[in-house]
């Protein structure tokens, strides 16, 4: 057994907190999840169906001849296309799932783990029931089974592990896989396909000397988010690919728990995206590298034309600043970077290369850029219903504590802020609040919450700079990080990033890396910014989580409901 928690206790309160919030908003006794469905609707006819299911198995990983024990997902395609299940050869990871839209899905879950778990379909938007919310999380040898339609246009998407509580450790060890929708729209478009197209799924690690994976070294790790010194693609160490000299789509996927990417190439060439997220972009966005928090995906468009055979080039994750609390990057600074969370390994914003890129081969013919990918409507402020009074998300950075609208993750509660009706379109802002925000006690802060759609933005006085303010001396100046930002349900549309009270050294390092074009379901919130975002709330009632997806951050808390009816 990879880790151990009393989880029967855990259950139990999580079952009563639910039947606290059955209590609050009746219709969720439908989804009670004690009494949810483990057998197939009546009437549902899927295209599709999987056994899914999810145990600890041994893996070999650092090529050394150890094998390491991980927990990791299995499919058996039971009905559909023979290319919706393409397995990883030797990996931790699951495997790569291909759905077309309009397909019908069925999927039985089997948790053949020693703790409770359930599967999140990142970014798809699917029922309440099939999105795999915490209160859905099942015991050691029970079956769950989601039912849906796909609805989302072409592009990438994941799943992993929710379970509460265990999220983080979960997709740690290695709960985690490649989700990929395509339609006709893409079919026409002779996108690279087959062998051109690619995964490059990012993720770090660290193992002990025993080849055995490592998890949350104590309070920093939980505080800041884990990192690992050891960078994996597509589950492997040192990554390699061999090229042709033509255009490759990689779908790049950051599976790390809690480290951000600044993905860039050796030698200064732009990255192309031709997707963003759940879809493609309307038109390829070109930028000198592109910033990648936790659980963001691009489709890049890697051109090898006129690169001679025997070349290399090699994908790095820049250097950068202004992500971490200013107390631990001024301490980096000063012994030099390179030591992680000042006890070895690869610090956030540490320069290390991702994979390397060998051209092999020469060849004659290679697909076109289409200057035009998707026609995507673009939501306005004209769109929404509360263009004056947005939604808020405020960020809290407290001592092991870090918490969403001043309130700590509960299923016995909805704030009014979170009830939200169902076809509306709604106008949210994502912003750290001011300094008397923090200081209010609980109730005052689930009450005040509702006028914060008009604060923002950040005061106080920081570490350097304005870095850092608005939460306390002890609060804001030591904790002040970068966050992101991940919404379940319905995609959403970036409206605006404002610059706020950004360290302007720090943001330099970044600014040119956010794509906040097309459908998106996570940003990536700096110190200091403030965004806002579009998200319609349509077709599904129930609740829909919103979190920080640092996972170490979303297991201590930082996460709510949104109550859509």
């Amino acid at each position: 057994m990879i880790h151990s928690i009393d989880y029967g206790r855990r259950q139990f309160l999580q079952y009563s907190a639910f039947g606290a919030a059955a209590a609050m908003i009746p219709e969720l006794l439908l989804a009670n999840p004690k009494s949810a469905s483990s057998v197939p609707t009546p009437g549902f006819k899927p295209d599709v169906e999987i056994e899914f299911s999810a145990r600890e198995v041994l893996v070999p990983i650092l090529n050394n001849g150890a094998e390491t024990r991980v927990q990791k997902y299995f499919a058996k395609l039971l009905k559909g296309p023979e290319n919706t299940v393409q397995s990883f050869e030797d990996s931790y990871l699951g495997p790569a799932l291909s759905f077309v839209k309009g397909q019908k899905v069925r999927i039985y879950f089997y948790n053949n783990l020693y703790e409770p778990s359930i599967v999140h379909w990142h970014g798809m938007h699917v029922p309440q029931k099939s999105d795999g919310h915490p209160m859905y999380s099942i015991e050691p040898g029970e079956r769950f089974v989601y039912e849906f339609e796909v609805l989302n246009n072409a592009g990438s998407s994941f799943y992993h592990s929710h379970a509460h509580n265990l999220t983080g450790p979960q997709v740690y060890f290695g709960l985690a896989g490649l989700l990929k929708v395509t339609d006709e729209n893409e079919k026409a478009l002779g996108l690279p396909d087959g062998e051109y197209d690619r995964p490059l799924v990012i993720q770090d690690k660290q193992f002990n000397r025993n080849g055995q994976l490592q998890y949350v070294r104590g309070m920093r790790d939980r505080m800041i988010g884990f990192l690992g010194d050891t960078i994996l693609v597509n589950g492997k160490p040192n990554a390699e690919f061999s090229v042709k000299t033509r255009a490759y789509r990689f779908r790049v996927l950051n599976g790390s728990n809690s480290r951000i990417y600044k993905l860039g190439w050796d030698d200064g060439t732009p990255l192309t995206a031709i997707g963003s997220a759940v879809s493609l972009l309307e038109k390829p966005e070109t930028r000198p590298y592109i910033m990648l928090g936790p659980s963001e995906r691009y489709d890049l468009w890697l051109d090898f034309s006129g690169r001679p055979v025997g070349s290399k080039l090699v994908l790095y994750s820049l250097p950068f600043s202004g992500t971490m609390p200013p107390m631990f990057e001024r301490m980096q600074r000063m012994r030099g970077g390179g030591m992680g969370m000042m006890g070895g390994g690869l610090a956030q914003g540490e320069k290390f290369p991702i994979a390397i890129f060998n051209i092999t081969e020469k060849v004659g013919d290679s697909p076109e850029l289409p200057a035009r990918l998707a026609s995507l409507k673009k939501l306005s402020e004209s769109d929404v219903d509360n263009a004056d009074n947005p939604l808020p998300i405020a960020i809290t950075e407290r001592h092991m504590r870090p918490l969403v609208n001043g309130r700590p993750f509960s299923l016995d509660e909805v704030m009014e802020i979170e009830k939200v009706k169902l076809g509306s379109i709604k106008k949210i802002k994502i912003f750290h609040p001011h300094e008397a925000h923090q200081e209010q006690g609980a109730s005052e802060q689930s009450h005040d919450m509702e006028g914060m759609g008009h604060g923002g933005g950040r005061g106080g006085m920081g570490m350097r700079g304005d870095r850092g303010g608005g939460m306390g001396m002890m609060g804001g100046m030591m904790m002040a990080m970068a966050h992101p930002i991940h919404l379940h349900g319905q995609q959403f549309q970036v409206l605006s990033r404002k610059e706020g009270h950004v360290d302007r050294q720090d943001y330099e390092t970044v600014r040119h890396g956010f794509i906040d074009v097309g459908w998106k379901d996570t940003v990536l919130v700096m110190p200091g910014e403030e965004i806002e975002i579009i998200k319609p709330f349509q077709d599904f009632k129930g609740l829909f989580l919103y979190h920080c997806h640092n996972l170490e951050h979303e297991d201590l808390g930082m996460m709510r409901n949104f109550y859509v009816h």
